[in-house]
């Protein structure tokens, strides 16, 4: 096969593509917006919170624009996909836990968090899946967590929501894959996020989890837009149906514990 010249320079750019990010009033959503704008793309800002997405689309500059949708309302979702028929990358981020044990779970809890962390996540994949395949080409981005691999007490509905996304991810990266769509996941470990609020403000919890990863420490959410940048773009172009994993070592390693030297 004949080699074909590239302009590798430009392989993390996004300029004259679309974006949306759905979560982008604040933590890895916002995070996202910004560095996608900052590779060129022309980004939607969207978030149910109205004041954080016109933040994010004020710090992300012209011309990036806000819109407030309520993903728990389908109807919501597949009017912001109307609008945006010309889609090129859809990022989605918005995610709730309610830590309790599985034997303390009352219904509205299960509910609330299924509802957001799945049933929305499969409505946007819907909506915005039909209209890239229409295209013929897309990128759809999803967070997940490390929480869909591994699991502790208190996590169980959150983790089972997240091998939910991920799972709807890889199918519809092998459905729309014919049509020029990708799908994919990306599975954080420990961002400090507002949905991490409730550890953080624990010194002993905070503590125990920097010293589970590899690299000792938290991730703040500007270290996930690296990867999202990859994804949305040609760096990408023959990544689908995968889970990236940014969790700064948790899920390599089998505890802390550390042999004395020179042991086999």
């Amino acid at each position: 096969m004949e080699a074909t010249a590239r302009d590798y320079a430009q392989l993390f750019r996004l300029d004259g593509r679309s974006a949306l990010v759905v979560g982008a009033g604040s933590g890895i959503g916002r995070e996202a917006a910004l560095a996608l704008a900052a590779q060129g793309a022309s980004v939607t800002c969207s978030d149910l919170d109205q004041g954080g997405a016109e933040q994010t689309a004020s710090l992300a500059g012209e011309p990036a624009r806000w819109r407030v949708v309520d993903v728990l309302d389908r109807e919501s979702v597949f009017s912001l996909a109307k609008e945006h028929h010309n889609l090129d990358v859809l990022v989605f981020t918005a995610g709730v836990n309610v830590r309790k044990r599985l034997l303390d779970y009352a219904d509205s809890e299960f509910d609330r968090v299924v509802n957001l962390n799945l049933r929305a996540s499969f409505h946007l994949i819907q909506a915005f899946g039909a209209v890239m395949a229409a295209r013929g080409r897309g990128s759809i981005i999803g967070i997940s967590s490390i929480r869909a691999v591994t699991v502790e007490p208190g996590q169980g509905v959150y983790a089972a929501t997240k091998a939910g996304l991920e799972q709807l991810l890889r199918t519809a990266a092998a459905e729309l894959g014919p049509s020029g769509v990708r799908a994919n996941a990306i599975a954080p470990g420990v961002v400090e996020t507002p949905l991490t609020t409730q550890i953080r403000a624990v010194p002993e919890w905070y503590r125990a989890y920097s010293e589970k990863t590899a690299l000792r420490r938290w991730a703040s959410a500007w270290e996930m837009a690296g990867a999202v940048v990859y994804l949305a773009g040609d760096a990408a172009s023959y990544v689908t149906g995968s889970v990236l994993t940014v969790d700064g070592g948790w899920t390599a390693i089998d505890g802390r514990y550390e042999p004395p030297q020179g042991r086999r």
